[in-house]
């Protein structure tokens, strides 16, 4: 993690939300639960242990909190597709919904989609701090390689606050 991430404190007081507990993307047909996701032991963040489901990263902001919320899913699974496939093709704009446990609900909306091989992901770009409301959702993307791991990059969602 950048050191200026460890080091930043808001002087901004801003309202807390609840708990994320939904993810929906009406576009895309997505409805599903959210896991809460840490670190693994090589620092790096979960991924969610159910392919149908997302999976929120909890030591960063809520989602509708200032700051950057992360959510991740997997494209696809032994099965055949999971809960983040074809997230690539979401267009700018689009709404994006979380329900919170205050029975309340953040609203997103799409500025942009990136693909970023994972040896250039824009760590900063998606971590660090910011005063806006937004939103990023992450799943791999690009070339699949199994003798290399998988697949070689990552598909990363921007969205912002909307109301």
């Amino acid at each position: 993690m950048p050191a200026a991430v460890k080091k930043f404190r808001s002087v901004r007081q801003a309202r807390k939300v609840g708990a994320p507990q939904r993810l929906r993307i009406p576009d895309l047909g997505v409805d599903t639960a959210l896991e809460r996701l840490g670190r693994q032991a090589d620092a790096s963040v979960e991924v969610p242990q159910d392919w149908q489901r997302a999976g929120w990263y909890r030591e960063g902001p809520r989602p509708g909190e200032a700051g950057s919320a992360v959510i991740l899913g997997h494209v696809d699974s032994p099965q055949g597709d999971a809960v983040f496939t074809g997230l690539e093709g979401l267009k700018e704009g689009t709404r994006i919904y979380v329900d919170r446990f205050d029975d309340s609900t953040a609203t997103f909306l799409v500025t942009r989609i990136e693909e970023h091989l994972q040896a250039d992901f824009p760590t900063e770009a998606v971590y660090l701090p910011t005063l806006d409301r937004e939103l990023r959702l992450i799943t791999c993307g690009g070339r699949y390689i199994k003798a290399r791991g998988g697949y070689q990059s990552n598909v990363i969602v921007f969205a912002i606050a909307f109301s």
